[in-house]
């Protein structure tokens, strides 16, 4: 047996009828929470440059795969083989330079030619939201990185956004921009935020949002 053989069981007997009834009242909401508690911890030994504990760290993400995928075993569904056995497929498929005959000569061009397969595993999957024209997001990202993510995309694909985002004006607050200055003015508009008694977190996901909508409505107008 190996040591994933060995986890998988552990997991399967903690979830039996005479198991741990904390682990057998779980489902993939209640789990949500602890997920991101524990990749949080895990970037943190990142952050640290801490192997010691990124080991210990790395073992708590893991245990949360095999959790969600015993709940669906359990249901029927899928089980870990088939969560292991579809990234497998997933990274064998979008690394044709790697397992196929294509050609590239730097990590930019890696990364224009996973851009393409991925589009044609989109067309394949389920059908877009209708009217949209940006790339899906993962609903749960944090905000800042939402807005990040909504910003490239402007950028990329040129999405007309005159009216909706002053292009003239984030110029002008990039000018000169550093690392401690952003830091300083994110910080201090956390803190006004507190001050008025405002959801920061809350208000750049809705403004982004907004953003993306009216950005949406133009491209349909001009369709």
């Amino acid at each position: 047996m190996s040591a994933i053989d060995d986890l998988r069981r552990t997991m399967v007997r903690l979830r039996a009828p005479d198991g741990c009834p904390w682990d057998r009242e779980q489902t993939h909401a209640t789990l949500v929470r602890c997920l991101i508690d524990e990749v949080s911890e895990l970037i943190d030994t990142i952050d640290r440059g801490d192997v010691e504990h990124m080991r210990e760290e790395l073992g708590d993400v893991l245990i949360q795969i095999v959790f969600h995928a015993q709940i669906e075993a359990e249901a029927g569904r899928f089980d870990f083989d088939d969560v292991a056995r579809d990234i497998n497929d997933k990274l064998v498929r979008r690394h044709p330079h790697v397992f196929g005959e294509a050609r590239v000569g730097s990590s930019a061009e890696v990364l224009v030619e996973w851009e393409k397969i991925k589009a044609q595993e989109r067309k394949a999957g389920p059908a877009p939201r209708a009217g949209a024209v940006f790339k899906e997001l993962p609903p749960r990202l944090p905000a800042l990185m939402f807005a990040e993510a909504v910003c490239k995309q402007l950028d990329q694909k040129k999405f007309p956004a005159d009216g909706v985002v002053d292009r003239a004006a984030v110029a002008r607050r990039a000018e000169g921009l550093e690392a401690e200055q952003l830091g300083r003015q994110l910080f201090e508009l956390v803190a006004a935020a507190r001050a008025r008694g405002l959801d920061p977190e809350g208000a750049l996901r809705r403004h982004t949002a907004g953003v993306m909508q009216a950005v949406e409505a133009k491209v349909a107008a001009s369709a």
